[in-house]
């Protein structure tokens, strides 16, 4: 479980240091920093995909999403962008900043990863290191104790989280990227008139809900036949109570119908409204019956009715029983119905002073241990 979320410098998040439970609650005023904290956490995941450097790249580059308040330019500190998380086992950070002027002519705002490193346990120290690296040169902890300089260099759009990442050289950072490539993160389920879960898809047995939740038939059969089935059916009652969910399949092609009381024929997803098919994809989502390392739910509760808050928080609550979850929010009623599920919240409140987004109550001895490698 991973138990902090550290960054520096990412828009409004000049220096934060996040503790982390079971079931997390982000929330806070509007322009407080939540979105950041969701996107660093997926910035994060992009890591041990490669793609972090081309996500960056797509927001502007590091001149759009570094700190632009006081304090850096001030004091010479260099142009940088820092993040990290650590748990009970694993941590890992990375810091990454601006190319030298004229080493590339058409990806100069590409940035570049200039330090990276893995650690076991809680706190990066120097006898917890796994595998570090300074600019392109990567050195492995090997089975005695001692180090293993890499052979070759790491170019500086390349993680080596993808590059190194061995079963038989460096199998702590295999299990540390496989670990974190099974986070999920649902922002964009899309329930618009043009949405693919409106319409019957192809089908097989799916474990995970797609990111904008096309494979939704799918997945729920999938939870009908392999998964949570008294939960999926409890789900739905406590939501729209006396409703069932119905899977029709033909040629291969799934499609769902939700039978309603009162009504003489069951509704497919092309005439659900906006709110219900929401809740559906969200149950589809929380009851796979694979769950991942971390779940992060961004801002769920939009186009949701409030009476459906409620069911979902129970949901929610129950899904962290089996994962860590992550929920960015600024609903108050689905906060109060996580609260109320019985289950220990972790509520990280966001605010910002002079610009920079800090964690409300959280003084300087407040945050958990964290130290960043250096470059």
């Amino acid at each position: 479980m991973l138990r902090t979320v550290a960054v520096e410098n990412y828009r409004s998040l000049r220096r934060l240091v996040v503790p982390l439970g079971q079931l997390n609650v982000v929330t806070g005023a509007n322009g407080s920093g939540k979105s950041s904290l969701y996107r660093v956490l997926r910035l994060l995941a992009d890591f041990s995909r490669n793609t972090a450097v081309a996500a960056l790249a797509r927001e502007g580059g590091l001149d759009s999403t570094l700190w632009a308040g006081p304090g850096r330019i001030d004091r010479g500190e260099p142009l940088r962008l820092r993040v990290g998380f650590a748990g009970d086992d694993f941590g890992y950070a990375a810091d990454l900043g601006i190319p030298q002027p004229g080493e590339s002519k058409y990806f100069h705002r590409d940035p570049q990863i200039k330090a990276e490193a893995a650690w076991a346990g809680p706190v990066l120290r120097p006898s917890t290191v796994l595998a570090d690296r300074g600019g392109p040169v990567v050195r492995l902890r090997t089975g005695n104790g001692g180090w293993h300089m890499v052979p070759h260099v790491v170019k500086p759009f390349d993680s080596m989280l993808t590059q190194l990442a061995d079963p038989q050289q460096a199998p702590d950072l295999l299990v540390l990227r496989e670990r974190i490539r099974s986070w999920r993160f649902y922002d964009h389920l899309r329930t618009d008139s043009e949405a693919p879960a409106r319409t019957p898809q192809i089908g097989t047995r799916t474990l995970a809900l797609a990111h904008d939740g096309a494979d939704i038939a799918a997945a729920l059969a999938t939870i009908e036949e392999i998964g949570y089935q008294a939960d999926l059916v409890d789900a739905i009652d406590r939501a729209f109570p006396g409703s069932e969910v119905e899977i029709a399949s033909q040629d291969g092609r799934f499609e769902v119908f939700l039978h309603q009381p009162g009504l003489h024929r069951p509704l497919g997803t092309a005439e659900l409204s906006d709110g219900t098919l929401r809740y559906l994809l969200l149950v589809a989502a929380l009851l796979t019956p694979r769950p991942p390392e971390l779940l992060v739910l961004n801002e769920p509760e939009s186009s949701l009715h409030p009476e459906l808050l409620k069911p979902l928080g129970e949901l929610i609550a129950s899904a962290a029983e089996k994962t860590q979850v992550v929920v960015v929010t600024h609903s108050q009623p689905l906060i109060s119905a996580l609260e109320n599920s019985g289950h220990e919240i972790n509520t990280i409140e966001l605010v910002k002073q002079d610009g920079a987004t800090t964690m409300r109550d959280q003084g300087i001895l407040d945050a958990p241990a964290w130290h960043w490698p250096k470059r």
